[in-house]
């Protein structure tokens, strides 16, 4: 490996500015990363290690102001690239954001190869205010790549070049989720058991301790949908309430139980909505009970809700 020599300059460097805009007709690709327009490797370098294409790389220079960049040239499943650069990204990573590594397949972005004449693969340049300057060829151990880092970062500090990349891009980590109450929780458990019946009379317990618990309505209300529905024929139901009068409260009220279970809302809402408009006394009553507790079953502000609460007011009075 060829080390770096004991004072790097910034002469002789090769022109870059063939790579100042995409080939014609080709669009620069999308995201942003530490460089502007360049999405990270999303691997262990995390925020300082850019994957780069032919579009994108005038922005990766633009970083070199900053922080070196180190520029990687490989090429997928050859040999010696494979072996690299899972070494230099890990340092990248290391490093903490005190130089930017750049990756560049050159079988992608071939015109990045020929503006650093390169002539094999993999091959590690370094980048500083635009100019770039090379470092070695090949494959070698982490530590002999280390030696070259740390005097590329003793250069970058003597010509100005000290900065650091934030690669605090790590995501924060979720809140655990609130335990739910124990009775709740007993009753999702019974409902995972397939036990509807212990499932009800939980809720039923948590109602009766907190009758203002909504989360035990709606749970009670999906278990007792549950609980009629078990052994219905959907299509014999749906049959029946279309050839039953709109009024026939059990026949309706079951094919309404089939709707709502089937997530058709509007239809079942509508459906119990029309025995409210042809009862009277005890079964009027039975049917508008039974549509509140179907509303239990919908999203606040679903439109089928709230058109099924004003055609229910309408119904009323």
């Amino acid at each position: 490996m060829s080390q770096p020599p004991p004072s790097l300059n910034l002469r002789g460097a090769v022109d870059l500015s063939a790579l100042s805009g995409p080939p014609p007709g080709q669009r620069p690709a999308g995201g942003t990363g530490p460089a502007g327009g360049v999405g990270p490797a999303g691997d262990a370098g995390g925020g300082a290690v850019v994957d780069v294409t032919e579009a994108t790389f005038n922005d990766v220079v633009q970083q070199s102001a900053q922080v070196p960049v180190v520029v990687a040239l490989y090429q997928p499943a050859e040999a010696n690239s494979d072996e690299l650069m899972p070494v230099l990204t890990e340092l990248a990573g290391s490093y903490a954001g005190r130089f930017l590594l750049a990756r560049v397949d050159v079988t992608t972005s071939p015109r990045i190869a020929q503006a650093f004449q390169v002539q094999a693969v993999p091959s590690v340049l370094a980048v500083m205010k635009g100019q770039p300057l090379p470092l070695f060829q090949g494959a070698y151990p982490a530590e002999q790549i280390r030696q070259v880092l740390d005097e590329l970062l003793r250069v970058a500090a003597e010509n100005g070049v000290s900065g650091q990349l934030d690669v605090s891009s790590e995501e924060p980590e979720e809140a655990p989720e609130p335990e739910l109450p124990p009775l709740i929780q007993a009753a999702y458990d019974a409902i995972e058991a397939d036990d509807l019946d212990g499932a009800a009379a939980a809720f039923e317990q948590a109602l009766k301790e907190n009758p203002a618990d909504n989360e035990a309505k709606a749970g009670l209300a999906q278990v007792n949908l549950l609980r009629r529905l078990n052994g219905v024929d959907a299509i014999s139901a749906l049959t029946a309430a279309r050839d039953a009068a709109p009024g026939d409260l059990p026949v309706q009220l079951v094919a309404a139980d089939v709707e709502i279970g089937a997530g058709q809302l509007a239809a079942g809402y509508a459906r119990v909505i029309g025995v409210i408009r042809v009862t009277a006394g005890p079964e009027r009553e039975e049917a508008r009970l039974r549509l509140l507790d179907l509303f239990l079953l919908a999203p606040e502000d679903s439109q089928e809700l709230i058109k099924a609460r004003r055609d229910l007011a309408v119904a009323l009075f």
